[in-house]
């Protein structure tokens, strides 16, 4: 059936009316209408963003379907384009590589934080306990024979190949496994890092190029681009392929049905790094969708404008000549080192009639030839001006500010601070998303291992699901904000913990990226061992004491 015009179904549903409310709506037939029929007028974005008549806007019929045939049909073609823009474009990598940087960095260091009032437990105890455990769990994440299936990277560098698959693709996937334990390594717990290309619908070995996204479960249950859902929607397993769609094997593809969840432990079995820009979308999409087409023309620009200004620094001569171009032996390469004279048999072939340009090149031309040049002409002055206006455009749709997007900082303290700030909201943002999906739930399968094996103690953990919430409650430091000026930023951060805004824990851990209490502790071990080393120093005045003693003096 033939999709109705707008125009039609207005119509129609007008046509139902009676003629007193016709008129109520549309005023008296008008004497100039053929048939006596009334003018029909728009209303509300009719007439603005959803008109058909408007010159700016005919012709314009996109329409948009499903998450499933809007994204995941498409996601093949974007997830190639990202990958080979990234590889070949300065601005495209820029942003992938900032998120990578500022929302890992080195790696985000997992700090336990047990609610320890809701465990009945001191203060005191929860810090030991605490210690016990970040000191366990480093065992197992810092070194890659110990939390990587494939040995490769540890867990640190796992966080950062993740964020950068996530941006880069559009989303990751984590395969939980176990390998044995070893004399070094007490844990069992491997983690398999999959692309996002491997996970896919399965299909007929010789077809998996063009088959379509979508198939049936052999439960019966829908699969989206490798996600198979239930009748309400829900995630409860994912496919994954044994080879990559491009990828040429003589190994037999097939795939692995994985479920979301272990029935047994309640933990996952696969992990999905994604963020989502639709409602009921099981796949994400790469982080330069947006700005493909930007970027493609971006990259074809620089590179003609380089070859320009490549070609304008050439110095090359044509000689005319009526004698065989072969009496000049300006056009021969050679293949000897250093440009020694080799026998015929091992001259490079060169096409007579082939004529380059280069560095001090000289052609000869056969009679009758005649070069014709174009005019190339050098960058002009405002290819600069071009540049900074599509990184301005590029930042937009990505959220990063120019100046953090090209590591520029030439304006004023206050507008880069104010670009520091927007891309550090962001950072947040996605960090969190990140803790999210990715590094608390490896904590948390990690933690009930090793409390199963009884290498952490913690009562009550396989008995009541909230004590083993406030068992597993943990935080994660990573990379801090960038300071511009940090005598500034200190004195703010001062006035903010004075005041009760923010507590030194809070300020500690967001501009800095360490513990306020480890601080502490160590700046009491240094201080004691400065007493024993200086016996008869007097501790440093702080401000405080110094403003004091100026306050007596005046008064005296």
């Amino acid at each position: 059936m033939a999709r109705q015009s707008w125009l039609e179904r207005r119509w129609k549903k007008t046509a139902r009316l009676t003629e007193q409310e016709k008129a109520a709506i549309i005023g008296p037939a008008s004497s100039g209408c053929v048939g006596g029929s009334r003018p029909i007028y728009v209303s509300g974005y009719s007439d603005s963003g959803a008109s058909h008549v408007k010159r700016a806007l005919k012709g314009w019929t996109g329409t948009s379907s499903s998450p499933q045939e809007d994204i995941d049909d498409n996601n093949r073609t974007l997830r190639q384009r990202g990958r080979l823009l990234y590889m070949s474009s300065p601005l495209a990598a820029a942003p992938i590589k900032t998120y990578r940087t500022k929302i890992v960095g080195s790696g985000l260091k997992m700090r336990p934080a047990i609610q320890y009032e809701l465990l009945g437990m001191s203060a005191e105890a929860a810090q030991e306990w605490n210690k016990r455990t970040e000191a366990e769990f480093r065992l197992w994440a810092e070194k890659k024979e110990n939390c990587d299936a494939l040995g490769i990277n540890n867990l640190y560098q796992m966080e950062q190949l993740a964020v950068m698959q996530w941006f880069m693709s559009g989303d990751v996937f984590c395969l939980i496994q176990r390998d044995d334990a070893t004399a070094l390594n007490p844990y069992t717990l491997r983690l398999h890092m999959i692309e996002a290309d491997r996970v896919s619908t399965p299909c007929a070995a010789g077809v998996r190029y063009i088959a379509g996204t979508t198939g049936k479960a052999e439960n019966g249950n829908d699969i989206y681009d490798g996600i198979e859902v239930n009748s309400r929607g829900k995630v409860v397993a994912y496919h994954i392929c044994s080879a990559y769609p491009e990828e040429i094997t003589a190994k037999d593809v097939k795939w692995t049905r994985v479920e979301a969840v272990g029935a047994k432990t309640g933990l996952p079995n696969i992990l999905h790094i994604r963020d989502a820009e639709r409602c009921e979308q099981y796949r994400g999409v790469t982080q330069l969708a947006p700005v493909i087409e930007l970027l493609q023309n971006q990259k074809r620009f620089t590179e003609s404008q380089l070859m320009a200004a490549l070609i304008q620094s050439f110095l090359t001569a044509w000689i005319e000549t009526e004698l065989p171009a072969t009496d000049f032996p300006f056009n021969e390469a050679k293949s000897g080192a250093y440009g020694a004279e080799e026998s015929d048999d091992h001259r490079e072939w060169h096409d007579p009639n082939e004529h380059e340009i280069g560095p001090g090149t000289v052609n000869v031309l056969n009679p009758g030839e005649k070069v014709v040049l174009g005019n190339p002409q050098v960058p002009t002055e405002s290819f600069d001006i071009f540049i900074k206006n599509l990184a301005m455009q590029l930042g937009a749709a990505l959220e990063i500010p120019r100046d953090v997007l090209l590591k520029e900082f030439n304006a004023s303290y206050s507008a880069s601070r104010g670009a520091l700030e927007e891309a550090w909201e962001v950072m947040k943002m996605y960090r969190s998303w990140f803790e999210t999906d990715f590094c608390q739930p490896i904590y948390e399968i990690w933690l009930a291992e090793a409390v199963a094996i009884g290498r952490v103690k913690a009562p009550g953990f396989f008995r009541d699901p909230l004590i083993r919430a406030a068992w597993s409650h943990a935080r994660w430091d990573g990379p801090s904000q960038t300071h511009l000026d940090p005598v500034k930023e200190a004195n703010a951060n001062e006035i903010l913990a004075r005041n009760g805004w923010k507590t030194n824990t809070q300020i500690t851990r967001e501009s800095y990226g360490g513990d306020w209490n480890e601080n502490m502790n160590q700046l009491a071990q240094e201080q004691e061992r400065l007493r024993q080393i200086f016996p008869q120093q007097e501790p440093a005045a702080t401000n405080n004491e110094e403003d004091d003693d100026n306050e007596n003096i005046t008064d005296k």
